[in-house]
């Protein structure tokens, strides 16, 4: 699924597309991925001017003239292309005045959704990692006694993180994904909030991870994924001390760490 640093990295290329432009007309092929009667929803967007694009966690918020917001969350296998050809997989299709935006998503778990500002759902989402400060991070970790892994990845914590990048900050923190958040010392807690920073701004600049299926809007694959350290690598030799990754399971989730380099 894409995190935050695939989602800010289509977010950002698609703005200079989308800014200004005006919807002429909206087609959903798939009622599985739109919330919304599809013909009102299309109405609905038809004359519509884009006022912006920005990312709120892993949703896409397509602002629009008169309050209202076209959001996309990219579920597992989501795209968003510009100016390419509608395949059996396209979901939706946002014929613009100048361009044409596609949503593909072979599984259909992505979701797709039309309201006055952003879904209630959406807005009650944790706080941003890149702009969260120590102390706010700090404060939050105290309230929470579970473990750090399943923390990093609820969305009600911190909005955007996911599966590869918690793997990969607890590493750079030399935490284990099992420590319990709330006894965390300062200076670990101060380590971990460098890390996730960090991890995220290098994999915004290199367009993210590609592991599957994600590329960004003019279909070019992320490059972060050369420079993980432990996510999808077990059995190799952690790149610190040589140990072997181990895999483990933390809320449903593969979870990869060093044994001997990340402590409870």
């Amino acid at each position: 699924m894409p995190e935050l640093p695939e989602v800010e990295t289509i977010a950002r290329a698609l703005a200079p597309h989308l800014h200004g432009r005006s919807i002429v007309s909206a087609e959903f092929r798939c009622l599985r991925v739109l919330r919304g009667d599809p013909d009102e929803t299309a109405a609905a967007l038809a004359g519509r001017k884009v006022s912006g694009v920005q990312r709120h966690g892993k949703f896409i918020e397509i602002q629009l003239d008169g309050g209202h917001s076209f959001v996309v969350h990219l579920g597992m296998t989501g795209k968003l292309l510009m100016n390419a050809v509608p395949g059996k997989h396209t979901h939706a299709i946002l014929t613009l005045d100048r361009g044409v935006l596609l949503y593909d998503d072979s599984r259909q778990f992505g979701r797709l959704e039309l309201s006055l500002g952003l879904p209630a759902r959406v807005e009650k989402l944790g706080p941003e990692p890149l702009e969260v400060t120590l102390k706010q991070f700090a404060d939050r970790l105290r309230t929470h006694k579970t473990k750090m892994k399943a923390l990093l990845l609820n969305q009600s914590f911190l909005r955007g993180i996911g599966n590869i990048y918690a793997d990969e900050a607890l590493f750079r923190a030399r935490i284990h994904p099992l420590a319990i958040a709330a006894r965390l010392r300062a200076d670990r807690i101060k380590s971990l909030h460098t890390a996730i920073r960090r991890v995220l701004g290098e994999a915004i600049k290199a367009g993210g991870s590609s592991i599957s299926d994600y590329v960004d809007v003019d279909g070019r694959q992320g490059s972060f994924q050369v420079r993980h350290n432990v996510y999808q690598k077990a059995g190799e030799p952690c790149p610190r001390c040589g140990s072997k990754i181990r895999r483990i399971l933390v809320a449903q989730r593969g979870t990869h760490f060093c044994p001997r380099c990340q402590k409870k």
